[in-house]
């Protein structure tokens, strides 16, 4: 829901549908949402298509009657046009009007707050837990930042490039990035927050950048350290890393040449490369043709699904407002109240979509 949170504020009503379990195979995983707005336009997505119409319709009658449901769509073996996940699986589907306390949640989360919220439903109780957005630190203001930059964005990072030259590093040149700073490298990433979800992008092809930077990246406890280059750019960078004192644990790090061997040679292509490599690490991928392989596409969740769990790990989690154990956190937000009700959440929800009984 909260990748929606930019339209669904600018809605002066809605309806949001989220998925809260997932059975068997599955296009989307716990926590993906769907929302229709005043006008019956709609954004998002809980299935990849398989159950979005239903799913469409069931929202509009909740936007109309302000009654929030709680619905399961599976694949039917009855017939081949029953309306259904045609991969196998099931999901149960949850959805709510907007509300204020959902609106100062969905605000707050904007605001860069960790944010944790509550809707009670018949006998269950779901939490679902916003966590700042990883970085994704890009140096070097060549054309391929702005190409990493854009699909940086795209995949849900808060992007920021980082230049020592003012001419090049203007936000004009990286329309895409939340931020554009001038400053030497090193010193921006000594300053800087960063945590175990940051990942970090060296383009510069520049030693007087490249050294310092990664000699500092490589021995910080983050999620991703590359560097764009040729095999022998790679090999020269390596040697002078050791000669910098970066241990050999710290260089086995760094991944050079950045990117999976997808053949392109573009900024755009060369992004999508850097980006695919990105997303295998993220989420555990091998970065193989699907055709080649023989595990199943999607695998099943309970609550907050693996790749969620590997992604939060380590990550700050929303810290509890005063009256609200499992709610609301930060002093900061401490006027965003738990959504419709209370009851017993279970602690591993924190992240994620979760479900409990009351």
């Amino acid at each position: 829901m909260r990748d929606l949170a930019e339209t669904l504020l600018a809605w002066d009503r809605f309806a949001v549908a989220s998925v809260v379990a997932v059975r068997g195979s599955a296009p989307r995983s716990v926590g993906a949402a769907m929302a229709v707005g005043p006008s019956g336009e709609v954004i998002g997505s809980v299935s990849g298509g398989c159950v979005e119409a239903e799913v469409y319709d069931l929202a509009c009658t909740v936007l109309a009657t302000s009654q929030p449901a709680l619905a399961t769509f599976g694949y039917s073996d009855d017939t081949a046009f029953a309306v259904g996940l045609t991969c196998g699986g099931s999901l149960d589907v949850l959805v709510q009007r907007d509300s204020p306390g959902l609106r100062a949640a969905l605000q707050a989360s904007l605001d860069g707050h960790p944010v944790s919220v509550r809707f009670a439903l018949e006998d269950h109780v779901f939490t679902e837990s916003w966590l700042p957005p990883p970085r994704l630190l890009v140096f070097g203001a060549i054309d391929h930042a702005a190409a990493v930059a854009e699909i940086g964005r795209f995949l849900g990072y808060h992007v920021t490039v980082c230049d020592a030259r003012p001419l090049f590093a203007t936000a004009e040149r990286f329309p895409a990035a939340h931020e554009v700073v001038v400053d030497w490298p090193h010193r921006y990433l000594a300053g800087t927050h960063t945590d175990s979800s940051t990942a970090v992008v060296v383009l510069t092809h520049d030693p007087k950048f490249d050294i310092p930077v990664l000699s500092s990246a490589l021995v910080m406890p983050l999620a991703f350290v590359g560097a764009l280059g040729s095999r022998r750019t790679h090999a020269e960078r390596l040697e002078r890393l050791r000669e910098a004192g970066v241990p050999s644990a710290a260089l086995a790090r760094l991944r050079s040449p950045i990117g999976l061997d997808l053949g392109g040679r573009t900024p755009a292509e060369t992004a999508v490369s850097i980006a695919a490599e990105l997303v295998a690490l993220r989420h555990g991928g091998t970065g193989l043709p699907l055709s080649t392989l023989s595990t199943p596409i999607h695998q099943e969740s309970h609550g907050t699904d693996l790749s969620q769990r590997r992604r939060h790990a380590g990550r700050t989690a929303a810290l509890p407002a005063p009256g609200h154990p499992d709610g609301v956190p930060s002093p900061q937000c401490g006027q965003v109240p738990v959504l419709l009700g209370a009851g017993q959440v279970p602690r591993d929800a924190r992240v994620g979509l979760g479900l409990g009984r009351r």
